[in-house]
């Protein structure tokens, strides 16, 4: 009678077969862990001298591998591994040392193949039947690995993972910056985010893996004091050797042994002062190299004839220094060969994408067309002093960042307001001074700044003055106060907690305002022509029912701008048409049509200015202010407008200033407020003092929004 429960069969236990056990070792996690348990065996259990020679093969291989792997990378992050393996290639070389420990001093009585014939064959090439020349050659590597490499190595890592943690925020901000901008997608900002927490935690790692090297070292020096003193006793009192004989096999024997662990070791210490020292550097390190020794041909062509003067030299071999001399001097030529071509075909293929420039001689088409191109108007030009022109200057990928900035601008601000703006025209202007820009729009200046192409702006959160060294000025797009500070001051500034900005980020601001105040004129006839036929084809019968019966094309673009005027999206084209089928008819204004096109845009407009809490804040106008507009309207219909007391007129503007500063001591932003039919009146007050504010009428508030009132003017 069974004791399990009923229904519960007990599973019969399965001896591991050979294939089992095959299949369980080609799984990496499998095989991870049986080799570190493998490494702990070797430092317990006795191995044979056979199998110690495997290892030691073993143990040069994988150092060799290891620093191929450091050459060929492009990047250090590619190999963000290599803590782990320095970890297992230096307990594997620890362990090795104390199986070869145990069998020198336990065989070494037996001759120089006690420890096996890689110790053996290492001992005997090194010291040529010599010991004093095996011990030397020993310390020499050991300072070699301990004191340049290893110590070089790790002060490079500790001073990139600091620089690297202390520089985090600023590229965290760099990329927020660029998405935002929309110069990268999400995914990308993602990827770049995770590049820069694994370079933190990269450099941070090697900082600590470097301890390991130098741990190492030190273990070998011991162990090889250790070997020789202890053998040489051993030897003489147990074995019955003699002096000389003891201290000749067992000083081989260990002369080999801290040899065949300190040349691992000492490649692998190369292979992390690659790693480090790599970190600014993208490519294998054969062709970084390469291209920036080659890169300066007079470099190369005085150091060959430095050597050439050497041979020269009395008592100087001539050979060698001569042949050096001829091999330097020839790659200088090439280098300068390869860079004169290069530069030829650049300047080929700028002739060849310039336009041809007709002569101003004779009559006709030839002489005329230049005249007539003058003609022609920018709709968005930026005019940049010949200081700033390296902002649009392409780098080895082809594209500028300010270029880059422009076009990504143009795509948001399509997302935003629901048109594609007209291309940004970029050029050259010798009369502006040398750091000046000005933006302009049909060839009106609409904004200026200047800047420092060379140098970041520093700006305090909190608006105050920045005390850094530099050269104080005041943002060309808020007029808040700023600072122009070297690039070298970077790091400092980020400490401070100031917000850095590059000067081609600066441009694309003040351009994203501009465009943002003068949007209405740069939606043109063709513009509204092009937004109409786009739409689907089931909303064209709405066009062919509404244009030109009850309104013309250019009665659309007048609505539309003056949506825009306030900041207002077009993208929803479809319901803003409706709402003009509406209402549209003979003798409708723009202003009424563009009133009840806001209502049917309610969700939207509310959406657009919710509080971080959810909630609509609100900026009331009292009742008294209601009456005295409502009593100073004067005309009919359509053509009604304000007559309102100058005197009067200034109290209602010193009313919204403080109402608005009161809501900003609160930390709110709030839209005002107003009954429908002083709407846009009251609107056209406000724009001329604080053309930011939002003014709603009650019939843009959407039913479903949350309101929060925070004041009343």
């Amino acid at each position: 009678m069974s004791d399990l429960p009923t229904g519960r069969v007990r599973a019969p236990f399965k001896i591991p077969t050979a294939t089992s056990v095959i299949d369980m070792l080609r799984s990496g996690d499998i095989a991870l862990a049986a080799g570190v348990m493998g490494l702990i065996v070797i430092l317990i259990v006795p191995m044979p001298a056979l199998l110690v020679d495997l290892l030691l093969a073993i143990s040069i291989v994988f150092s060799v591998m290891i620093l191929m792997t450091a050459l060929f990378i492009q990047k250090p992050l590619e190999f963000s591994s290599f803590p782990t393996v320095l970890l297992i290639a230096t307990m594997l070389r620890l362990g090795l040392n104390l199986a070869t420990t145990r069998l020198i001093l336990s065989d070494g009585h037996e001759g120089t193949h006690a420890a096996g014939h890689v110790i053996e064959a290492f001992g005997n090439f090194v010291t040529r039947g010599n010991f004093v020349i095996g011990i030397v050659v020993f310390i020499i590597l050991v300072i070699v690995n301990f004191i340049v490499i290893t110590k070089g190595s790790g002060r490079i890592a500790e001073v990139a993972a600091r620089f690297s943690l202390d520089a985090m925020p600023g590229k965290q901000m760099a990329i927020d910056a660029d998405l935002s901008a929309g110069l990268i997608d999400e995914d990308t900002a993602k990827r770049r985010r995770a590049e820069l927490e694994g370079e933190s935690a990269f450099f941070g790692n090697m900082d600590g893996a470097s301890k390991f090297v130098r741990g190492d070292a030190i273990a070998g020096l011991i162990i090889t004091f250790i070997n020789v003193s202890a053998g040489v006793l051993i030897g003489m009192m147990q074995e019955g050797l003699s002096f000389q004989e003891a201290g000749n096999v067992y000083t081989l024997l260990t002369i080999g042994d801290g040899l065949v662990s300190q040349i691992p070791a000492l490649i692998v210490s190369t292979a992390a002062g690659i790693l480090v020292s790599k970190s600014g550097v993208t490519g294998s390190a054969d062709k970084a190299l390469s291209a920036q020794f080659t890169g300066y041909p007079r470099a190369l062509g005085m150091s060959s004839a430095v050597m050439a003067l050497l041979a020269l030299l009395p008592g100087m071999p001539v050979l060698p220094f001569l042949a050096l001399a001829g091999g330097v001097g020839y790659v200088a030529w090439r280098a300068a060969r390869t860079k004169d071509e290069k530069a030829e075909d650049a300047l080929a293929k700028t002739a060849l994408d310039a336009p041809a420039n007709p002569s101003g001689g004779g009559g006709g088409s030839a002489s005329d067309a230049p005249i007539s191109e003058s003609l022609k108007i920018d709709e968005l030009k930026l005019e940049l002093g010949y200081g700033l022109l390296s902002l649009v200057k392409e780098d080895e990928n082809g594209s500028d960042r300010l270029t880059e900035q422009i076009k990504a601008l143009r795509r948001q601000l399509a997302m935003e307001l629901g048109f594609v703006m007209p291309p940004v025209r970029i050029l050259d202007n010798m009369q502006l001074e040398p750091n000046a820009y000005k933006v302009r729009i049909k060839e009106v200046e609409a904004g200026a700044g200047e800047i420092y192409a060379n140098q970041l702006m520093v700006m305090d959160p909190y608006g105050n003055q920045i005390d850094l060294p530099g050269t104080h000025t005041t943002e060309p797009t808020f007029g808040l106060p700023a600072t122009w500070i070297e690039p070298a001051l970077r790091d400092e500034a980020e400490l401070r907690g100031l917000s850095i900005i590059d000067p081609s980020t600066v441009i694309s601001t003040h351009l994203t305002e501009v465009l943002k105040a003068n949007v209405a004129d740069l939606l043109s006839y063709a513009n509204v022509q092009t937004l109409l036929s786009g739409l689907p084809k089931e909303q064209q019968k709405l066009v062919e029912d509404i244009v030109p019966g009850l309104i013309s094309v250019s009665g659309v673009q007048r609505v539309l701008q003056t949506l825009l005027n306030e900041r207002i999206s077009i993208r929803d084209l479809s319901t803003i048409l409706e709402g003009i089928a509406e209402i549209a008819g003979p003798g409708r204004s723009v202003q009424v049509i563009a009133e009840h096109v806001r209502s049917r845009l309610a969700r939207q407009i509310c959406a657009a200015h919710l509080g971080p809490d959810g909630n609509l804040p609100l900026l009331t106008l009292g009742p008294q202010w209601e009456r005295d507009f409502a009593e100073a309207m004067v005309g009919d219909g359509d053509n009604r407008h304000l007559a309102m007391a100058p005197s009067r007129l200034q109290q209602f503007i010193a009313g919204v200033q403080q109402a608005y500063e009161r809501a900003a001591q609160q930390g709110e932003l709030p839209v005002l407020i107003t009954s429908p039919s002083i709407r846009p009146h009251v609107r056209s007050i406000i724009e001329r003092f604080r053309p930011q504010t939002v003014v709603m009428s009650q019939n843009e508030v959407h039913p479903r929004i949350r309101l929060k009132t925070v004041g009343s003017i």
